[in-house]
């Protein structure tokens, strides 16, 4: 019992206590697991549970009495400066309630190492989908495209504006975004994540982020802001629209970025150049270059200059249903369709100008000080 409750304290017990507004409420719902519970679920952590390894820790697949599958979030070792990082994400996600955000179902502070215990979501992470090519990513079609984007921007937009205290997510990324068995995208990892009084439009914080998803103008002055996760989910997109990694170290300097790169391409006016060909293929005219348009406006090098939140999710369920409202975007009688067809209706014959190779002489040079960071791990722990 004394060393359970060491640990309990160890692991920032008492820390959760005074971060919790109160005993009631959100709290409620999550459950305090003892030690045995956890080994019983995890089958004393056996290896062939594990879903996953990262730089901090492991996830194992958890199987409870009631039957109910969840992820349960082990770190290898906890130091001060991680306790604090933990009871963030439990505190965040004990007040967020969302579709699209990881449900947290309880934790446990009397081990060693404190454990966090989520819904399991059982189809990996958009990373994934994206970059493993195959099979698999058939399902990847442009109406899902733009609903996965849609749902992930519609998370993002409720942590920022409609959460009863709002939340920067502070690493957006592709692999924090899991898929479920319906592929919902549902939004994870809050250990770097900040919760902002109302009153408070910019907060000074130690640099934390991911390497090519990173703000720059939050790297340079250390100021967060939602417009940070902007930034980061303008990459997001970027990736999912092209295909390519937000950073690729085998790439040549000049390919290595892929933010730079897009801006780049869509001020040359070569957007078409750099889409996935099925996108192209599958997508209206209007809709790949509205979207292209709101990439480029996520990745401003300005926050100032960078839509909201609630403005991006807005654009993407608009675009959404741009298919409902014209129909011959998704003919299926036989016509091609998507912006090829329509081009190629008006006047491109039968001639793919979209599926050109792409030169070196395409690629754009990424900012020099964008290339320095450093790849940080702010999670509890980091599976990518």
């Amino acid at each position: 019992m004394k060393l359970r409750e060491k640990f309990f304290q160890q692991n920032g017990g008492l820390l959760l206590k005074q971060k919790m507004p109160s005993n009631e409420g959100p709290m409620e719902s999550t459950k305090l697991f003892t030690t045995e519970e956890l080994e019983k679920a995890t089958d004393s952590y056996s290896d062939d549970r594990i879903l996953g390894r990262g730089g901090y820790g492991t996830v194992y697949k958890g199987i409870l009495p009631d039957n109910r599958i969840v992820a349960i979030k082990k770190s290898r070792v906890m130091d001060q400066s991680q306790i604090e990082q933990f009871i963030n994400e439990v505190v965040i996600l004990t007040q967020v309630n969302h579709r699209n955000v990881v449900k947290l179902l309880g934790c446990c502070l009397e081990s060693e190492v404190p454990l966090l215990v989520y819904e399991y979501v059982s189809n990996g992470t958009l990373f994934e989908h994206i970059h493993n090519k195959g099979a698999t990513t058939t399902w990847l079609s442009w109406d899902n495209c733009l609903r996965i984007a849609s749902e992930a921007a519609g998370a993002l937009s409720y942590l920022h504006s409609a959460a009863s205290i709002p939340v920067i997510h502070r690493d957006v990324k592709s692999a924090n975004i899991l898929l479920d068995e319906f592929y919902t995208a549902k939004i994870s990892d809050f250990g770097a994540s900040r919760l902002i009084s109302l009153d408070q439009t910019k907060v000074t914080t130690l640099v934390q982020g991911t390497l090519g998803y990173l703000d720059p103008e939050y790297f340079q002055s250390s100021q967060l802001t939602e417009k940070s996760d902007v930034y980061s989910f303008g990459v997001v997109l970027a990736e999912l629209l092209t295909g390519k990694k937000h950073i690729d170290m085998e790439r040549s300097q000049e390919q290595m970025n892929l933010s730079a790169y897009f801006v780049m391409s869509m001020k040359e006016n070569r957007l078409f150049q750099i889409l996935e060909p099925r996108f192209v293929k599958e997508g209206s005219l209007e809709q790949l270059e509205a979207i292209g348009e709101l990439i480029k406006r996520c990745l401003e090098l300005n926050r100032k200059d960078r839509p909201t939140m609630k403005e991006v999710a807005m654009e993407l369920e608009g675009l959404r249903k741009f298919n409902i409202l014209h129909p011959w975007a998704n003919d299926q009688t036989g016509h091609e369709s998507g912006s090829l067809g329509l081009m190629n209706e008006i006047s491109m014959g039968s001639v793919d100008l979209y599926t050109a190779p792409i030169t070196s002489a395409d690629w754009c040079v990424p900012p020099e000080d964008l290339l320095q960071v450093k790849p940080t791990s702010t999670s509890f722990f980091n599976l990518a």
